[in-house]
């Protein structure tokens, strides 16, 4: 299970923070949460794992002062010594046309090794690899967005009539959740990610796209999703000691949220 369980020294020069699926530009992002644990969990090294942005909307434009607030943390971060690593997903828009102010100041890559603390080395890619040459056309992205931003637009709607506390999810979340986890069901993606890192003769794979966090070797490497923040509300961390950890969770992450950023983490 996630845990906010943190380094001993949240600064020392091998920690390392992954994080995919901001989809920061979308309805479903969650930016305000995506800035409070970044302000939680300082690194020295942030690996952006894909889908930061999501900017299909031109006519329905949506960019709020929380996202920019992220890419000016991550900017800011940088500049203060950190390293960033940006490693482009297929709702990421081109460098050249996203927006200045968007722009995370780091050249985006389409895969990057890690190597831990420990020495075993690891394959990160955003995972839409995995996904069949239908599904991954720019049309089909796109598409993708704009039913989300439709179903999103109709949750908002429809909260207006009820109550949800807001660590439960919607009835459309909840939709939204279960056609992804349908999707998915069988575990395959898991398998290609694991014979591509086998393939790269490494010693697994770090993902996103797929919106399932998770942490496991059951196909021989290890295979490690830093999840969304959009549902899952996780992220990777490697605190340069070999030992990959999944932090947050939905609860936990809103949970933290309520209290002031200078409370210690548990």
């Amino acid at each position: 299970m996630p845990s906010d369980r943190i380094c001993f020294d949240p600064l020392a020069p091998g920690r390392t923070l992954f994080l995919s699926d901001l989809h920061l530009g979308a309805l479903g992002s969650r930016s305000d949460l995506v800035l409070d644990f970044l302000q939680r969990h300082p690194a020295r090294t942030y690996v952006m794992v894909g889908d930061i942005l999501d900017l299909w909307q031109p006519l329905l434009p949506h960019w709020t002062p929380a996202d920019q607030a992220v890419i000016d943390h991550l900017n800011h971060r940088r500049r203060s010594g950190a390293r960033l690593v940006y490693i482009r997903g297929n709702h990421d828009p081109d460098p050249n046309s996203a927006p200045p102010h968007a722009r995370i100041d780091a050249t985006p890559v389409r895969s990057y090794i890690h190597r831990a603390g420990d020495g075993r080395r690891y394959l990160v890619v955003h995972g839409d690899e995995a996904d069949s040459r239908m599904i991954r056309t720019h049309l089909m992205t796109r598409l993708g967005s704009r039913i989300d931003h439709a179903l999103r637009r109709l949750d908002q709607r429809l909260r207006r009539f009820g109550r949800n506390h807001d660590a439960s999810r919607s009835t459309v979340e909840w939709l939204i959740m279960a056609a992804n986890a349908a999707a998915y069901a069988g575990r395959a993606h898991e398998r290609r990610m694991v014979a591509m890192a086998r393939v790269a003769g490494v010693d697994g794979v770090i993902c996103g796209h797929f919106h399932i966090a998770g942490l496991h070797d059951r196909f021989g490497l290890t295979y490690a999703n830093s999840g969304d923040w959009v549902d899952s509300m996780t992220a990777l961390e490697e605190c340069g000691d070999g030992v990959l950890r999944l932090l947050g969770g939905r609860r936990t992450v809103l949970e933290r949220a309520a209290q002031p950023v200078g409370v210690a983490l548990s």
